[in-house]
């Protein structure tokens, strides 16, 4: 079931969402080689509270940790530990954050110093596929629509789209209705309707799109190709798509 929002809940969820992408900066600014991905961890947790918010997925389905830290042949869902970033190293940070009871859930791809050019192309056409699939949810379109421009443009640049993970609904849950694939046809599936709230989040590899998902439920391309991640949650509404998880979104400043 599909669980539209009021303005009133997309107030409390744009506090949300600015919390984890706040959160995603600060992480963003500690990558370097020779930081441990534990540390990283231990920041994110910090600060989130620090904010009056709540870790996401810290517990959830028995997840370990705060954030998720994926490096390089990772898809998503690597657990943090004692993993130290080495030079040329790209790693995926997922951040959630539970604020007043609404979920802000962002994601994105970092180099570790300087990496190879092939890698740094991976990073920024994933981010601007996000940006294409943000663009593709107006109210009145399709979620097919979305999966399409993100695939569309993937595979222009010689990419692919994981198919096995896709984005979701989000609200007082981190997983709700709909299902938002990275691929589909314009016109089909779910039509968007003012007040739903999705979490838009192409996942690519360099090489296949296969994937193997391990039993701690860590995913990996299957020929062990680079992959990157980008996430934003993003509002459904009459003016347009709207990104929750912007670091800057609904500041004090602005309100």
């Amino acid at each position: 079931m599909i669980i539209l929002k009021s303005k009133e809940d997309l107030a409390i969820m744009a506090m949300a969402g600015r919390i984890a992408g706040k959160c995603l900066t600060m992480l963003g600014e500690l990558i370097k080689p020779g930081i441990y991905t534990r540390d990283l961890d231990k920041a994110a947790e910090e600060f989130i509270r620090s904010e009056g918010a709540i870790p996401t997925f810290k517990g959830y389905n028995g997840f370990p940790c705060s954030i998720c830290t994926s490096i390089n042949e990772v898809v998503v869902h690597g657990i943090p530990g004692d993993v130290r970033l080495e030079e040329g190293d790209i790693i995926s940070i997922d951040v959630g954050a539970t604020f007043q009871g609404f979920v802000g859930d962002t994601a994105a791809t970092f180099p570790v110093g300087k990496v190879s050019k092939q890698a740094e192309r991976l990073i920024e056409v994933t981010r601007e596929a996000l940006n294409k699939g943000i663009e593709a949810a107006q109210e009145g379109a399709h979620i097919g629509d979305i999966g399409y421009a993100i695939e569309t443009f993937v595979k222009k640049h010689g990419f692919s789209v994981v198919k096995d993970y896709a984005g979701h609904g989000v609200g007082r849950s981190m997983h709700e209705d709909p299902i938002v694939p990275n691929y589909g046809r314009p016109g089909t599936g779910q039509v968007l309707r003012s007040g739903m709230v999705i979490a838009i989040e192409p996942m690519v590899n360099i090489g296949g799109s296969e994937v193997i998902t391990y039993p701690d439920m860590h995913v990996v391309t299957k020929d062990r190709s680079l992959s990157a991640h980008f996430e934003h949650t993003v509002a459904v509404t009459e003016d347009g798509p709207v990104r929750l998880t912007e670091a800057l979104y609904c500041t004090n400043e602005e309100e």
